[in-house]
């Protein structure tokens, strides 16, 4: 008897935890499960043959919203292949509409609701020894043989510390991201979220969190994300376990967490502040600013105190911050998300996620999406279209403005360029804005680009908007100064070369920041006047060929140190020089 566990994830670089969890609590049938992982991105006909070749007489596929469709359509063309095998789906993406899906998709034979571990357990005895009973197993929703829908109901929920650690062996997961759990379930409401669903909060023992968390760190795994819903909704719970990873860092694993920042207490921070940089980054949903929309979405939040902790996080210099906003909430109109945006903007985190509302199933959000005029994409994942604030039209405004908070912010790579351009709009979102409506003009926005294109195209976008800027100062005439009309307009061609010539240093800045170009930008200052000055301080102060010295047009000379790296940005140690 074999019975495969299949997961098809979103990339290779993750892993699926449920599955290896299922397999960890049938342990006792460890030569008769077989797990197979698989990506979304892989082409169907090779998963197709790989799990008919490995004869499985049970297949059990672990179903989200980002493979849903995936996994459908590969398992209607495995029906035809395997007609006698059972087919058992389980995951948040069916087990809240279990009946509702077998009957629109008759190439499952059953659902595994809820929590699955003892489920599967049981289902994987039924299949070698006979019992119990599918009748007899809590946790199954299946089609009986007249064609009927039986519904055991949703198992009760387990003892978190009962589940096996499911990371004996981590051969299978060199270069890609542990995910870990030690705690299941979430304190709070939010009505978009599925993890307000389940309100009984559980925590695994934390000698045994300990000891595991020992495991990847002797075994330097280079990144573990915790897949806890709120991190610290129990403080002494986190404070032990980020006192365990602080003290006992191997200077390489990377912990990551979602967190609520307003719930932080001062021994917490004054702990963070001590960490290593890189140790730890955390997640932070801020989802909206809009006091209207934080109270109808049953959100706990108070932004004024989480404005001040992110803050001074960030001044530790050694956390990476990244905070979500979601689009398309009740009471969010165009405006109100473009003031959300610039207060989150404003804490200057790593990473900031501009997402679009996804109305799942079995989510309070689903029930009012007609009180709130929310629809919605038919199929996964349920994006947001349109709501009573938000129209579609806005919907594709918001969506140009995430391209290019992805592309400018969010890299990493135009940090000093953007910090340079910014106060050139009125705010950091109109900025984004206009950059999108840029590159949808230009026809930009269909065509994929190399980073230096990126930068030219920033640049083009800068020019553009200095000159319409100049026209409309050099309309702005003085009468009582002589020829005002050609004075002003001298004086905006000044001011709009200077300022085009500081955006184009601060970009050769962000190049050589991050790698020693092995070709000159055509924006770059001419640096063929200072080449025997450099070679001679080169030669004089033994630079290593690794590094790299850029002129710029204010006369500094710096030295880009690519050996020696910030530990956060990764960006190259910088130093003025003299030559």
């Amino acid at each position: 008897m074999k019975i495969l566990l299949a997961a098809c994830n979103a990339k290779y670089i993750h892993s699926n935890l449920a599955v290896f969890n299922l397999k960890a609590c049938a342990k006792e049938y460890d030569s008769n499960v077989v797990l197979r992982e698989y990506t979304i991105n892989q082409q169907k006909d090779d998963i197709l043959k790989d799990i008919y070749r490995c004869h499985p007489d049970v297949i059990c596929i672990s179903c989200y919203i980002w493979n849903i469709t995936f996994v459908r359509e590969l398992m209607q063309d495995l029906r035809k292949i395997l007609p006698d095998v059972p087919f058992w789906a389980g995951g948040p993406e069916v087990s809240y509409d279990a009946e509702e899906f077998l009957k629109k998709n008759p190439a499952f034979d059953g659902v595994m609701v809820g929590e699955g571990e003892e489920t599967f357990l049981e289902l994987v005895k039924h299949y070698m020894n006979g019992s119990p009973s599918l009748e007899k197993t809590t946790g199954l929703v299946y089609c009986k043989p007249d064609g009927t829908i039986q519904n055991n109901g949703w198992r009760q929920i387990m003892d978190l510390s009962r589940v096996p650690f499911a990371y004996e062996d981590l051969k299978d997961f060199e270069n890609r991201i542990i995910y870990y759990e030690s705690s299941r379930g979430c304190p709070f409401s939010c009505s978009y979220c599925l993890s307000s669903v389940d309100k009984k909060l559980r925590f695994r023992d934390l000698e045994l969190v300990k000891k595991e968390l020992q495991f990847f760190l002797d075994h330097k795994v280079p990144q573990v994300k915790f897949v806890d819903r709120t991190f610290n909704c129990k403080h002494d719970h986190a404070m032990t376990i980020w006192q365990y990873i602080k003290d006992h860092d191997n200077g390489i694993t990377n912990f990551h967490f979602e967190i609520s920042a307003d719930l932080l207490r001062e021994n917490e921070l004054e702990l963070m502040s001590t960490m290593r940089p890189g140790l730890i980054q955390l997640e932070i949903g801020v989802q909206s600013t809009n006091p209207d929309t934080i109270r109808a979405i049953h959100r706990t939040m108070d932004f004024p105190k989480l404005a001040g902790i992110v803050n001074r996080i960030h001044s530790f210099k050694n956390i990476h911050q990244h905070l979500d906003l979601i689009a398309g909430l009740p009471y969010e109109d165009y405006d109100s998300f473009h003031r959300s945006f610039n207060d989150v903007y404003a804490l200057r985190p790593q990473q900031l996620q501009l997402g679009f509302l996804k109305v799942l199933k079995g989510s309070h959000m689903k029930e009012m999406t007609e009180e709130y005029g929310i629809v919605h994409k038919e199929l996964e994942p349920y994006e947001v279209l349109g709501t009573r604030w938000l129209p579609y039209e806005d919907i594709l405004k918001l969506k140009m403005v995430e391209s290019m908070v992805e592309l400018y912010y969010n890299s990493g790579q135009f940090q000093n360029t953007i910090a340079c351009v910014e106060p050139l709009f009125e705010d950091a979102f109109t900025l984004y804005e206009k950059l999108g409506q840029f590159y949808e003009k230009k026809g930009y926005s269909e065509i994929s680009h190399s980073r230096m294109r990126r930068y030219e195209i920033l640049l083009e976008f800068v020019k553009e908007e200095l000159e319409e800027q100049s026209a409309g100062k050099s309309g702005n005439q003085d009468p009582e100064v002589e020829n005002p009309a050609g004075k002003a307009a001298e004086d905006c061609r000044g001011m709009e070369t200077a300022t085009w010539e500081k955006v184009a240093d601060s970009m050769i800045y962000d190049l050589y920041l991050r790698e020693n170009l092995k070709s000159h930008p055509s924006f770059e200052y001419d640096q063929k006047p200072y080449e025997k000055a450099v070679w001679e301080y080169r030669r004089q102060e033994k630079v290593p060929r690794t590094a790299h010295i850029e002129v710029f047009r204010d006369g500094k000379i710096l030295l880009f140190d690519y050996e020696n790296r910030d530990p956060l940005l990764h960006n190259a140690a910088v130093k003025e020089i003299q030559i």
